[in-house]
């Protein structure tokens, strides 16, 4: 049986030539935003992978395909689409959303698993989901982390999302065999921060080495992606003791509200933007065209 993928004629192309294609999510379409800046930014992010030689595939399911890569007409359906008609789709729920028709945007772990379907190898999205706080009483973990370790693609994020609890996110993916590497200098990044205070346990400095490793890794016949964690451009930081303070503050709200599950990071988020007056919002925008921007290279570096 065939995976239900349908492919924009753009994606198919560069697919078929053996052009570098690099994937994109559609959460943050959905759920990130509202319209019509969505569009605006799925369309930058689109053009920044353009712009430095390889080809978006935005993935998204619609209509009971999952569809890599969508058409400007299909972009624009989906960043009007309200989030309570969009299932945010993760392993769990990727082929409940395709079997009854709905549509969904999907998170990290399901638009790797697309990518992998369609043959893309290189994903850029903004920050990889992980362990929450409190996980130790809540079990709040992400699918991202489990995917990292069991689908061979190349993820390219601002580390882990600076709301959750990086240590711990840290020691699962090492406990899951996950490389992190971090871009260019020796300590993790923190998504709006460039330096967490952890140091990487692996470095790299080029497109080409990040590829490499990638190629390697299947040639062991190991399993799993890689992440690569590249820190947001200098101009766009919100250093750690200007965010964490906002942090504690939505984190102490969501708490108090009793907010749970695949709701506590879209109130996170919206809590933030509001208490930092849009800054990290601006901070998110420019954190994904740069992850775009080294997608873009990695891809370009794979197809040679």
């Amino acid at each position: 049986m065939t995976a239900p993928l349908t492919f924009s004629p753009e994606v198919q192309d560069a697919l078929s030539a053996g052009a570098p294609v690099v994937a994109l999510e559609s959460t943050i379409i959905t759920h990130g935003m509202p319209y019509p800046q969505n569009l605006d930014m799925a369309r930058q992010v689109e053009q920044v992978i353009r712009d430095n030689g390889a080809v978006p595939a935005t993935i998204a399911v619609m209509g009971g395909r999952i569809h890599v890569g969508l058409t400007d007409e299909a972009l624009e359906t989906l960043a009007q689409t309200p989030p309570d008609q969009a299932m945010k789709l993760s392993r769990a729920d990727l082929a409940v959303c395709l079997a009854n028709g709905r549509t969904g945007a999907t998170t990290v772990a399901a638009t790797m698993i697309c990518a992998h379907l369609a043959g893309i190898r290189v994903f850029a999205t903004g920050g990889i989901g992980g362990v929450h706080r409190g996980a130790e009483t809540s079990f709040d973990i992400s699918a991202d982390l489990q995917e990292l370790a069991q689908t061979p693609v190349t993820v390219v994020a601002a580390g882990a999302k600076a709301i959750l609890d990086l240590p711990k996110t840290w020691e699962v993916l090492e406990t899951l065999g996950v490389p992190v590497i971090a871009y260019g200098q020796d300590d993790l990044p923190a998504f709006w921060s460039r330096a967490s205070g952890i140091k990487a346990p692996l470095r790299m400095d080029s497109a080409d080495q990040i590829a490499a490793a990638a190629t390697m890794r299947a040639r062991l016949g190991l399993k799993g992606g890689q992440l690569v964690a590249n820190p947001i451009p200098q101009d766009a930081e919100i250093t750690a003791d200007v965010i964490g303070p906002v942090i504690e503050q939505a984190l102490s709200e969501a708490e108090a509200r009793r907010i749970a599950a695949k709701e506590v990071t879209p109130f996170l988020l919206q809590r933030i933007f509001e208490l930092t007056e849009g800054r990290s919002l601006a901070s998110n925008i420019a954190l994904v065209l740069n992850n775009a921007r080294l997608g873009a290279q990695i891809a370009i570096a794979m197809t040679r």
